[in-house]
């Protein structure tokens, strides 16, 4: 999920706090006994301070695409796709009151409309006619060809990825990998992007998959002096991709691992990242966990933001847990969404989402209410007080206690 620094309240004794120089003490009679010249002066001065007023609130808004964040609630984050049909009015209505900032998976709307851009392009109109405030991310993968793009005709067999021996290189799916380190695909690659921002109200996109191009391992198959060609042109890609797309839109980048891979925080054009695998697979440590915390508070000195991915637990690949029928699964799920909430509230910066479910789909958990996401929150009132691998903060309505180590945590709600 950009947002990132807290709010500043602005220069009190500034012209836009005091709305223009005040009038003279003797009020229109005063006016009436000066030169036409002088007079021209006075309005041309406030037509500047008007001017300079709203060109510095233009400014605020676009680099600060999240400038009306808010801490009335949870601030959450809807990642979904939906695949095998078109969205539902019921599901755009829930999405447009529970959530401003959502991300469209890759395949969503294909089957409806033809592709996914076409896909994610309607459901962006249709949520902002419900919620104009919302945020809305195209998804792009920068490191796997995944299926369902019209824009995907156009790629370039040369353009995908190959081992030093010359063989495909693939994700443990099979679906093939692209070479950011070739020039005409990062070109390619970036301007479907911007297509995408033309083609429909979208505000950014989310650029997956960049901790699998940064990853070690690569340099086993591609050799090391390949792997960091990959490594670099995903960097470049990124950077072209934001020039391209502009200042006022989001370029939210997945991610970071349990403190790893945080360098993208400084790498240009990346406003945000996301923390995919909080609790989750191989990022399960307590200390993981405190690392992930501790992104959050770096990038927010970076000026960044962070949208946390919290789970109940077992996600869609618990082939055992996915046989169960989706009323068993949303219990569980609100059972346990005390521990991953309280720690996104002990880590929450503003411009800081929580995103919550099983998977990626719309029957996920993801389009399924959570009574702690609908209570009043209000902003906090310090940053968290740790005690080794222990927390507590204090919101507005809301005290917080967590405990790493445990796996434990308590979300006390005064109203």
């Amino acid at each position: 999920m950009t947002p990132c620094a807290t709010d500043s309240p602005g220069d009190p004794s500034g012209p836009c706090a005091r709305g223009g120089s005040s009038p003279p003490p003797h009020g229109r009679r005063q006016l009436a006994t000066r030169s036409p010249a002088i007079g021209r002066c006075i309005i041309l001065r406030a037509v500047g301070v008007a001017l300079g007023c709203a060109f510095a609130a233009t400014a605020r808004a676009a680099t600060d695409p999240f400038a009306d964040f808010s801490w009335d609630r949870v601030p959450v984050n809807i990642h979904f796709g939906k695949r095998g049909a078109d969205m539902t009015e019921a599901e755009l209505d829930f999405i447009a009151a529970h959530s401003d900032f959502v991300t469209l998976e890759k395949g969503h709307g294909a089957s409806a409309h033809g592709g996914t851009e076409a896909g994610i392009a309607d459901t962006a109109r249709r949520l902002k006619q419900r919620n104009p405030r919302i945020k809305v991310l195209f998804y792009l993968n920068a490191f796997i060809n995944w299926p369902g793009y019209e824009s995907y005709q156009t790629f370039r067999p040369e353009w995908t990825l190959r081992s030093a021996a010359g063989e495909v290189v693939t994700h443990p799916s099979g679906t093939p990998r692209p070479d950011p380190s070739n020039p005409a695909f990062r070109e390619w690659w970036s301007e479907v992007v911007a297509a995408a921002m033309r083609r429909g109200p979208l505000d950014g996109l989310f650029a997956d998959a960049l901790q699998q191009a940064l990853a070690p391992a690569l340099a086993k198959s591609l050799g090391e002096t390949k792997a960091r060609a990959v490594a670099e042109g995903i960097r470049e890609m990124m950077a072209l991709t934001k020039r391209k797309l502009g200042r006022e839109k989001i370029l939210l980048a997945n991610g970071t691992r349990a403190g790893k891979n945080v360098e993208l925080l400084d790498w240009e054009g990346i406003d945000g990242v996301m923390i995919e695998h909080f609790d989750a697979f191989t990022a399960r440590d307590p200390y993981d966990l405190k690392a992930d915390l501790d992104t959050m508070a770096l990038a927010a000195r970076k000026g960044k933001f962070v949208a946390l991915k919290g789970w109940p637990g077992f996600t869609w690949l618990d082939a055992d847990m996915m046989k169960r029928p989706h009323r068993e699964l949303l219990e569980l799920a609100r059972a346990r969404i005390t521990f991953p909430l309280g720690c996104f509230l002990i880590g929450a910066q503003r411009g800081s989402y929580f995103c919550y479910a099983w998977g990626y789909t719309e029957t996920m958990g993801g389009l399924d209410a959570y009574p702690e996401l609908e209570r009043p929150l209000g902003p906090p009132r310090a940053d968290a007080a740790w005690q080794g691998l222990t927390a507590t903060r204090e919101f507005a309505h809301a005290s917080v206690w967590i405990d790493l180590e445990r796996k434990q945590a308590r979300i006390e709600w005064r109203k």
